[in-house]
């Protein structure tokens, strides 16, 4: 029952978030961070989680990129789904990459993956909520469906957008472009 009610108050927590930024009024306490800075702090955070899966974590980005005007707590929530994600469809031996790079006004801040892949039919929908594109997943593991939707409305709400490349058995990257601000 503990559980339960725990992946319940978790379901209720996202959904409130979901609609709250699809509604444009979840606030953010925006601030300049270096993109290479927020990777390395979600490369850090999931490190240990990675080491114990024998999954190899890396970080792959510049120290010169222009800074990001984001909600850090909130763009860590992304990347840390991102990330998770990552983690749970990678074999042993597999690598996870996270970089970032600059292409034009924009800031692009990558997960990368050569984990299991999405299926081409499934691409389309895996950031609708509740989407499952493995479905004899059980929803009950304390995973609620709508990490992917929560990911990208939150990247809406800071003006970027969010999108991934993928083919079944060869990973996925998912990218995050914000951006750069003209003000720095």
């Amino acid at each position: 029952m503990h559980t339960e009610a725990q992946h319940l108050n978790h379901l209720i927590d996202d959904l409130k978030v979901l609609s709250l930024a699809d509604a444009g009024e979840l606030p953010l306490t925006l601030q300049l961070i270096a993109p290479d800075e927020l990777v390395r702090r979600t490369a850090a955070a999931h490190q240990v989680q990675a080491s114990n899966k024998e999954i190899v974590l890396r970080v792959d980005a510049a120290s010169n990129l222009p800074l990001i005007d984001v909600d850090v707590e909130r763009m860590a929530q992304v990347l840390g789904n991102l990330v998770s994600n990552s983690l749970r469809y990678t074999p042993a031996g597999g690598e996870i990459v996270l970089s970032a790079h600059q292409k034009d006004s924009r800031v692009l801040i990558q997960v990368s993956d050569n984990g299991a892949g999405i299926a081409a039919e499934d691409i389309p929908f895996i950031f609708e909520r509740s989407f499952r594109s493995d479905k004899a997943r059980s929803q009950y593991g304390g995973e609620t469906g709508l990490g992917l939707a929560i990911a990208k409305s939150l990247v809406e709400l800071h003006g970027g957008s969010l999108s991934v490349q993928s083919e079944l058995n060869h990973g996925a990257t998912f990218t995050i472009s914000l951006l750069a601000p003209t003000h720095q």
